[in-house]
């Protein structure tokens, strides 16, 4: 079929982590006096660089280097934190995984996550071996930047024609754009699905489940 490899994003796409991130987020905020953001304010800047999204959730601040890291210190301690909401895979994901593997497909992740924080769910998971690369927020430049994607079709010698992007939200949606690579977008995750529209995928699924049938369907094709 047309697509050798497929770049998923993590959060919201195939880890259900969404309410532990608001939830990180809210707690941090209070604990530096921040104006409070709601459930819904939150859930739109999910996608970026961490440090974009401080910047993004309080622009009228205009909050310095050292406040936007400290801020996002304590974030990445209520993240980790027991009490938390649980997180998990979404269901059918290793399904899915098994299914692009079976098609020979590349697979990657392309995340606004850091690096630290993807490795240890890589570990949590047990899915190290499943994916070919990533790339994450920290060590290259935030969605909807393209650099993610561009630094993918190198690494793992596939055309950026040869791509497909899945992500829940616009900023996933729009790097794909950005970087002339085709995007699936998922509506079980951060964004809605009229703000999905917006960036023209070229298909809308609503779970993982939808996903892998429409790509057996994609395989059949030829």
């Amino acid at each position: 079929m047309k697509y050798k490899a497929i770049i998923f994003d993590w959060d919201g796409t195939l880890m259900d982590s969404t309410t532990r991130i608001v939830e990180s987020m809210q707690c941090a905020a209070q604990e530096f006096d921040l104006p409070f953001r709601s459930e819904f304010e939150v859930k739109q800047i999910i996608g970026l660089g961490l440090p974009e999204a401080i910047v993004a959730l309080w622009p009228e601040l205009e909050l310095d280097k050292s406040t936007v890291k400290s801020v996002a210190r304590q974030y990445s301690v209520h993240f980790l934190a027991e009490e938390r909401s649980e997180m998990a895979l979404f269901e059918h994901a290793l399904e899915l995984f098994d299914v692009i593997k079976s098609l020979n497909l590349r697979l990657a992740v392309a995340t606004g996550k850091g690096r630290v924080g993807l490795n240890r769910h890589f570990a949590q998971f047990k899915l190290a071996h499943v994916f070919d690369d990533s790339r994450c927020a920290d060590e290259t430049r935030s969605k909807p930047h393209p650099l993610m994607l561009h630094e993918l079709s190198k690494s793992l010698n596939v055309e950026t024609d040869n791509m497909l992007m899945v992500g829940d939200t616009q900023f996933d949606l729009d790097m794909a754009h950005n970087a002339g690579v085709d995007s699936v977008a998922i509506t079980h995750g951060a964004h809605a699905l009229d703000k999905l529209k917006k960036s023209n995928p070229i298909h809308i699924v609503d779970d993982l489940k939808q996903l892998t049938d429409w790509i057996h369907l994609q395989a059949k094709s030829i």
